[in-house]
């Protein structure tokens, strides 16, 4: 197909999530622009892969700084704009583990519980404005770069086997479905094949049920880890 659009439409913008203060500046620029923000979608973050007693203290605070304070902090700014027009979409790529516990994953389970946790409470914020959609898109695992940039045990090491990516949802189906949810202003989409989806279902309604299976399938999910294996795999087979 060929596009409709110009070149006046597409504006980039590097943006460090890190970096709070400049957060208010790059959402002046978005507004000098085009004069409007109808949808922001918060898809920064980072995975970990890390026991806890193995991990840096250190490792928990970047987590929280990149995944949960950036991502509120970016959001400020841009609610503060679709506040004054009574509109707009404010998307969040959370993670079934914003729904479940795991295994290797405590600090970055812990940053998308955070998220769960402050989006639903700011929905309730927002009754004033019926036109302004709180989003949360839970995704399972997914075709993507975030295995190889996954934090580890400590700040400086890199993971060392990111492993195959062949069992997890293709990145477009997962784009697609997150498009349809925000489309129809989905409050929560799990978005996972499964186990995952089941495992979903299972925690949030037999909670019981839940930390019986993620017993068993995360003393495999551990071994599989420390054998080199990708720990998703574990789940998958």
């Amino acid at each position: 197909e060929i596009s409709s659009l110009s070149e006046n439409d597409i504006l980039v913008l590097r943006l460090d999530l890190t970096d709070r203060s400049s957060h208010e500046a790059a959402t002046n620029s978005v507004l000098k622009h085009f004069g409007k923000i109808d949808v922001l979608v918060n898809n920064g973050g980072r995975s970990q892969r890390s026991l806890f007693v193995d991990t840096n203290l250190d490792v928990y605070n970047a987590i929280i700084e990149l995944n949960y304070l950036g991502t509120i902090s970016l959001t400020k700014y841009v609610l503060n704009h679709m506040i004054q027009r009574k509109k707009g979409k404010i998307v969040t790529v959370s993670s079934v583990m914003g729904i479940m516990g795991a295994p290797l994953a405590t600090g970055y389970c812990a940053s998308k519980h955070a998220l769960q946790g402050f989006f639903n409470s700011l929905r309730t914020e927002l009754t004033d404005y019926p036109e302004i959609s709180i989003i949360q898109i839970c995704p399972g695992p997914v075709q993507s770069q975030i295995i190889q940039n996954v934090f580890t045990e400590n700040l400086a090491k890199s993971i060392e086997n990111s492993g195959d990516q062949s069992h997890k949802m293709p990145t477009d189906r997962c784009a697609r479905l997150t498009l349809v949810s925000v489309a129809n202003d989905v409050k929560e989409a799990w978005i996972s094949d499964h186990p995952y989806l089941a495992v979903c279902y299972l925690w949030q309604y037999a909670p019981t049920w839940a930390w019986w299976l993620m017993n068993r399938m995360g003393k495999r999910r551990i071994q599989n880890f420390k054998s080199g294996i990708d720990a998703d795999a574990s789940y998958s087979r």
